[in-house]
């Protein structure tokens, strides 16, 4: 994850745009107010918005987690 401050990112917004859809990057544009904001790709939003989902609902988690729990037992 990189960091930069709101001046820095408006110069250099190409640049960092590129980073965060070509690389997976996070970026945090540090702002004077410390009301900062984090920049990431669609694709990386997509994805956190789905693990919410999944991870938010018991009974998935459940399944999740018991799925996990039998795949380590098989390595054992």
């Amino acid at each position: 994850m990189l960091a930069t401050n709101y001046s820095n990112f408006r110069e250099n917004m190409k640049k960092y745009l590129d980073e965060v859809t070509n690389d997976f990057t996070s970026i945090i544009i540090t702002r004077k107010n410390d009301e900062n904001v984090v920049i990431l790709s669609e694709k990386e939003y997509q994805n956190l918005i789905e693990n919410q989902y999944v991870l938010g609902n018991k009974k998935n988690k459940s399944w999740l987690d018991e799925s996990k729990r039998q795949l380590e037992q098989e390595k054992k």
